[in-house]
C-alpha cells in the first residue's frame, strides 16, 4: 500500500496506550489524533509517543477534523455503539476493544453496519493473537471429550485502578467485560455450541450504582457434554490467592497454565499478568496394570511469549492485513456474538435466578 493509513486513537488507558504504541511503530499507520476526555491522559500518551500528535477532548469533533481511515476505540463499552457507528458511517475501518457493545443486539447492529459499508471491524480478542494461548487451546483439544474448563481472573484494585474499575462497572459487570475472552477460548477448545448457562453474582461494595455488581461467576454447558467455569471480581476487597486459574481436564489428562510470576503475590492488577502463561503443564492420565501413571507430566516452556504491548502490536498487524488483503471477518464476527451471548446469558441468569437455555 503506497500511503499510510490515518488512525484516530480513542482512549488512553492500558489498552488505548498499547494500541497507540503499535500504530506509532507500524510504518503503514499514521496517528491522526489522540482523543480522551482527560487532557492529562492524552498529553501523557502524546509525550510517550514523542509528541507532535493532535489532541482532542471530543470524539465527534476529532472525527470531523481528522477524517481518518481507521478509528481505534479503546473506551468504556457504553461509548462503543455511537463511536463505532459514526466511524463506519464516515467510511473508516474500526478497531474496537471487547466487548463489541453493551448488548448483543447492539453488537449485531455494528456488524451489519460494517458489512453494509464494506469496512473492516476488528474486535480486540487479544488472546487469539497469543502464541501461548493458541498452544493451550491446541493441547486441550488432545485430551478427549468432554472437557472440564476452569478459568478465572480476579483483580485486586486500589487507587486509580479502582476508580477505573468503578467507571467500567457503571456500564458493564466484570463477568461480561472479561468473560468474553475466556468463553471464547472455551468455545475454541470444544468446537461445539453452548446449550445452557448459569450465573451468580455479588455486590461487595456500596461504591457502585444501584443494581451493579463487582463479582460474578458463570457455568456453561456445551452440546458435547463439556462444561466451563469462569469467575471475575474487581475491587480492593478481592483476594490475591488463586486469582489466576487456567486449567482444562479431559478423559486423557489435563493441561494447566503454570505462571508463578503472573499468579504471585500482589500482581492481579498488573495488565501484563492477565495474558502470562510462562509454561504449560501437561498431565497424562493413563495408568498401567499396577495403577501407576504411564508417563510423567510434561512441561512446555513459554518463556519467549510476547508481553502486553507486543500482543497489541500483533492485533494491529492483523487489522492492517484485514484491510490490505480484504480478509473475510465473518467467522470472527460470529465468534464475537457467540461469546457475548454466553456472558449476557450468565448476567441474565444471575438477575433472574434461573438457568438460561441458549
Amino acid at each position: 500500500m503506497s500511503k499510510r493509513l490515518k488512525v484516530l486513537c480513542v482512549g488512553a488507558g492500558n489498552m488505548g496506550r498499547s494500541h497507540a504504541l503499535a500504530y506509532h511503530r507500524i510504518e503503514d499507520f499514521e496517528i491522526a489524533g489522540i482523543v480522551t476526555r482527560s487532557a492529562e491522559s492524552r498529553g501523557k500518551l502524546n509525550q510517550e509517543l514523542g509528541g507532535g500528535y493532535q489532541e482532542f477532548g471530543d470524539f465527534f469533533a476529532a472525527l470531523n477534523a481528522t477524517r481518518p481511515e481507521v478509528v481505534s476505540i479503546s473506551t468504556y463499552p457504553d461509548t462503543h455503539m455511537k463511536y463505532a457507528q459514526a466511524a463506519l458511517n464516515l467510511g473508516a475501518h474500526v478497531f474496537i476493544e471487547k466487548p463489541l457493545a453493551e448488548t448483543v443486539p447492539e453488537a449485531e447492529v455494528l456488524i451489519a453496519e460494517a458489512q453494509k459499508h464494506d469496512r473492516k471491524m476488528v474486535i480486540g480478542y487479544i488472546l487469539r493473537h497469543h502464541p501461548s494461548w493458541k498452544k493451550f487451546i491446541e493441547v486441550a483439544k488432545t485430551l478427549g471429550k468432554p472437557l472440564v474448563m476452569r478459568m478465572n481472573l480476579n483483580q485486586q484494585s486500589a487507587g486509580n485502578e479502582w476508580q477505573t474499575h468503578k467507571h467500567l462497572m457503571s456500564s458493564i459487570s466484570p463477568i461480561v467485560d472479561c468473560g468474553v475472552h475466556y468463553v471464547d477460548v472455551m468455545c475454541q477448545m470444544t468446537g461445539t455450541r453452548p446449550v445452557r448457562v448459569s450465573g451468580i453474582g455479588a455486590r461487595l461494595t456500596d461504591e457502585l450504582p444501584e443494581g451493579k455488581i463487582n463479582y460474578g461467576q458463570l457455568q456453561v454447558t456445551f452440546a458435547d457434554g463439556s462444561v466451563g467455569w469462569y469467575e471475575c471480581g474487581w475491587g480492593p476487597m478481592m483476594s490475591e490467592t488463586a486469582f489466576f486459574v487456567k486449567d482444562v481436564v479431559g478423559p486423557q489428562g489435563c493441561v494447566s497454565i503454570d505462571a508463578p510470576k503472573a499468579g504471585g503475590d500482589k500482581t492481579s492488577s498488573d495488565v501484563d499478568s492477565h495474558t502470562k502463561t510462562e509454561s504449560l503443564r501437561l498431565h497424562y492420565g493413563e495408568l498401567d496394570a499396577e495403577g501407576k501413571f504411564v508417563k510423567p507430566d510434561e512441561w512446555i516452556s513459554m518463556e519467549d511469549e510476547p508481553n502486553h504491548d507486543e500482543l497489541c502490536h500483533r492485533e494491529q498487524l492483523h487489522l492492517l492485513q484485514a484491510i490490505q488483503n480484504d480478509l473475510d471477518l465473518t467467522s470472527d464476527y460470529d465468534d464475537a456474538i457467540n461469546s457475548m451471548r454466553i456472558v449476557a446469558a450468565a448476567d441474565q441468569s444471575y438477575r433472574e435466578g434461573r438457568t438460561i437455555d441458549l
